[in-house]
């Protein structure tokens, strides 16, 4: 009768492949070509128009906004088209302006309810870092980033949630802004 191989050693034999084959991969992957965004990123100055800019300067003026409470939270102002991630202390870690979609929320006091790493926008976008806190005429409302840093205006007439921001800005909303992380909407 032949001797049988434990299952143990099964499996680590199974992922032992598995770890080699997806290193194999992964070296072939970055010999690749990178994509790379050209688009526009949104100004974070204080002094920006009613459309933001390609300046990526952060701006030390930018105060958050008195109305929008204390602790650790997410400021949106829709006026200034910016957000700003608050620490527990009411020190503001970093502020960015962003380009709201058609549909905003209202001023008021809401939580991140859901996260999504990525999906499509309803302007048929690409977008990751998706962190939903409100809803508003059928439409969740949502902080993103599109995939490939780009931010164009929706289809005319299309209705959209989605407030967009650059890539660096949505990935640090995303990990500031865990499940039930409170996210203040002021009308400044």
């Amino acid at each position: 009768m032949p001797a049988r191989i434990p299952s143990w050693a099964w499996v680590g034999g199974l992922t032992a492949g598995a770890v080699a084959a997806v290193a194999v991969l992964a070296v072939q992957a970055d010999k690749g070509p990178h994509p790379t965004a050209t688009a526009a990123r949104p100004n974070t100055s204080v002094s920006a128009g009613t459309h933001p800019s390609a300046s990526p300067k952060q701006s030390a003026a930018a105060a958050v906004p008195a109305a929008s409470g204390t602790g650790r939270r997410i400021v949106y102002a829709l006026a200034q088209k910016r957000v700003w991630l608050v620490d527990a202390g009411d020190k503001p870690l970093r502020t960015f302006t962003v380009w709201p979609g058609t549909v905003s929320p209202d001023p008021g006091t809401y939580k991140v309810s859901l996260r999504r790493a990525s999906t499509t926008g309803s302007d048929g976008v690409k977008i990751e870092h998706i962190v939903y806190f409100a809803a508003k005429s059928g439409r969740s409302i949502a902080f993103s980033n599109a995939v490939d840093g780009s931010s164009p205006p929706p289809p005319s007439g299309t209705q959209t949630g989605g407030i967009r921001m650059g890539k660096a800005d949505g990935a640090a909303l995303w990990t500031f802004g865990s499940t039930a992380t409170k996210v203040v909407v002021v009308s400044q």
